[in-house]
């Protein structure tokens, strides 16, 4: 299997070529385009109790499934908002933690299900309580809202990203919420409230706009249906 990121500024595609046999597995929808050589499948992967964990995590109930069932064939995939995709090599020898809405597609061998996290990260994270945990050998793609940048820290080292923030990070990373400031006042007047500090070692990866910053800022413009 070979593939490319296209067009990765602002709305990026994912260009993928499968050979006879092989498989690659996207978000519901994420479709845009297929050779006739290959069949679109849904499946609910892992069953339903998965499934509704995917749900809780942000994504969708379903996987869409394309095959190279009659021969070699090329797949688009694009995701649902604008912004930018990039690609995650796994060993298997850890699992990638995943905002609401990250996960894009993944080739065979790569299984994506939800991890719980703990009261005050479910409660102040912005991630909520389910997280999606994406395992195995392979290769998945992560889209974000805006460009991705990666976080590189040392061992011991520290850093603190402001939650709205987050897009994947490797389960062997710990991290805590706490204030942006010393104070709680002067946490929220500055604008950032909760934060979340991330030790090395580990590659953090952050989106460069905040999706729910840009909501604030569109809702002043929607009149109001009030009378």
């Amino acid at each position: 299997m070979e593939y490319k990121v296209l067009y990765d500024q602002a709305f990026p595609i994912v260009e993928i070529k499968l050979q006879k046999g092989e498989s690659v597995k996207a978000e519901s929808d994420a479709m845009v385009s297929m050779a006739s050589t290959i069949d679109l499948d849904g499946k609910l992967e892992g069953g339903l109790l998965k499934g509704l964990g995917r749900m809780l995590a942000g994504e969708k109930f379903f996987f869409q499934t394309l095959q190279a069932n009659r021969g070699p064939g090329e797949v688009l995939l694009a995701p649902s908002i604008p912004g930018t995709v990039t690609d995650v090599t796994l060993d298997g020898s850890y699992s990638l933690c995943v905002q609401k809405d990250g996960f894009l597609a993944a080739t065979e061998g790569i299984e994506v299900s939800t991890q719980m996290q703990n009261l005050t990260k479910g409660m102040f994270s912005g991630e909520g309580f389910f997280i999606l945990k994406i395992s195995g050998r392979g290769t998945t793609f992560i889209s974000s809202y805006g460009a991705i940048h990666p976080i590189n820290l040392e061992a011991g080292e520290e850093v603190i990203i402001d939650n709205s923030h987050l897009v994947a990070w490797p389960d062997y990373m710990n991290y805590k919420i706490e204030k942006a400031s010393k104070g709680w006042i002067s946490s929220f007047t500055s604008g950032e409230g909760l934060v979340c500090r991330f030790r090395g070692p580990g590659t953090v990866l952050i989106q460069t706009r905040n999706p729910r910053g840009f909501g604030a800022w569109i809702r002043q413009f929607i009149p109001s249906t009030n009378k």
